[in-house]
């Protein structure tokens, strides 16, 4: 069971990695993350596959995640403050009052990921340029939702693990598995060379989503105004959402959901 210990102000060593939260987040946090909120928590601790190194709660927190507590291993600390201390400590107002330090582990790597992958039909996303947080967040969460078996982000997508990302959501970002790689047309690369067919989604795809067919596939998302390049169209399957009306594009985190439900209907779990 976790051990508590009670913080009552900022000199306390063990929360030395929240201080300064907003500016940890930007700089980087190297080999750990910040997991923020309950539910996230919830997630972290019993669903995912990183190792949480401690935790930092406010005390009117504490009674409701006792369960949660008792769960984690006698080497984690959870360290409870007053509302008003975990705020001086973190630096701004943190309502929800629950923050974890979680390592990250080693780097997946991208052609592995989709190797692991069991034979038979299967969703992949990939983020190509997807630099919005809740963005990366909104699709995480799409993707945990609809039965992606995986994600691979490319080199200018924003980080899966950054603070907002993992809240926005939901933890989806914790229990989906995801990669990295150079750029849109290593994934496609990537993509063709572990058996999936890469699908690439653009308000000019030549394609309804829903009509086609594509038992393994990878479902390539750019980023919102610029899209996926022309070079990357011209090489793969392109798919489109049909809409009516003045506009041809969505949000990418909503036009993610709309484009797993499509395309969830055609595989058989």
């Amino acid at each position: 069971m976790t051990r508590v210990e009670r913080v009552s102000d900022l000199s306390a060593p063990g929360v030395a990695p929240y201080a300064g939260l907003r500016d940890r987040d930007l700089r980087g946090r190297g080999d750990v993350f910040v997991a923020e909120g309950e539910v996230v928590l919830r997630v972290l601790a019993s669903r995912s596959r990183f190792r949480i190194r401690s935790l930092l709660l406010s005390e009117k927190r504490l009674a409701a995640l006792e369960d949660v507590l008792a769960s984690l291993p006698d080497d984690v600390i959870a360290y409870v403050a007053p509302q008003s201390v975990m705020d001086a400590i973190v630096g701004f107002s943190i309502h929800r009052g629950v923050l974890a330090l979680a390592e990250r582990g080693p780097a997946r790597d991208a052609r592995e990921l989709l190797a692991a992958i069991p034979p038979g039909p299967a969703l992949v996303v990939a983020l190509a340029g997807v630099t919005n947080h809740d963005n990366v967040g909104g699709i995480f969460r799409n993707a945990a939702a609809f039965g992606v078996r995986a994600v691979i982000v490319d080199q200018e997508t924003c980080d899966p693990l950054y603070r907002k990302s993992v809240r926005v959501s939901v933890g989806g970002a914790l229990v989906v598995p995801f990669a990295r790689a150079k750029d849109a047309h290593e994934i496609v690369e990537i993509s063709k060379a572990s058996g999936f067919e890469p699908l690439a989604l653009s308000p000019r795809g030549r394609e309804e989503l829903g009509a086609v067919s594509a038992p393994r596939a990878v479902l390539v998302l750019g980023a919102e105004g610029p899209g996926l390049a022309e070079d990357v169209l011209a090489q793969t399957r392109t798919v489109r959402v049909d809409m009516s009306g003045e506009l041809d594009s969505l949000n990418v985190a909503v036009t993610s959901g709309i484009a797993l439900y499509l395309a969830s209907r055609t595989r058989t779990p």
